[in-house]
């Protein structure tokens, strides 16, 4: 894979940190790394899952919802970017980078689609893509 590729893909890991905060770094862990600490990532996954669509959810660009979005993307990008062997700085910016954009646009498409089809089922919706897009993303770097 080219690096170009790489970085694509990684920013793209990146936007679902800022669609759900854990679910980038849950499904990286769980298909590269194991262990432990791939229980924990998976566990803040679906306690998110959960609280989104909870009313007293804080919004996702809000200031502290959105620093810990921006940390998420930079750490997968960092650690993509290590276990596949590429220099890990620029990938935690291009991390943080998909997370602000996942985050904005994100939240954009979701108000869309809560006018649509209502608040659970659009989060419910928004976990299947991240999910999806954490899964297929992980499984081409």
């Amino acid at each position: 894979m080219s690096q170009s590729m790489f970085f694509v893909l990684v920013f793209l890991l990146g936007v679902v940190s800022g669609l759900r905060t854990f679910t980038g770094a849950a499904v990286l862990w769980i298909m590269r790394h194991g262990g432990p600490w791939a229980y924990v990532l998976a566990a803040a996954a679906v306690f998110e899952y959960f609280y989104d669509v909870n009313s007293k959810a804080r919004p996702r660009t809000d200031v502290p919802s959105l620093a810990v979005r921006l940390l998420s993307g930079a750490f997968v990008g960092w650690f993509a970017a290590v276990a596949s062997g590429v220099a890990p700085a620029p990938g935690a910016i291009l991390g943080a980078a998909g997370a602000c954009v996942g985050a904005y646009g994100g939240l954009a498409v979701r108000r869309q689609c809560i006018s649509a089809i209502g608040n659970v089922a659009s989060g419910v919706l928004e976990d299947l893509v991240a999910i999806g897009a954490s899964v297929a993303i992980i499984a081409r770097l």
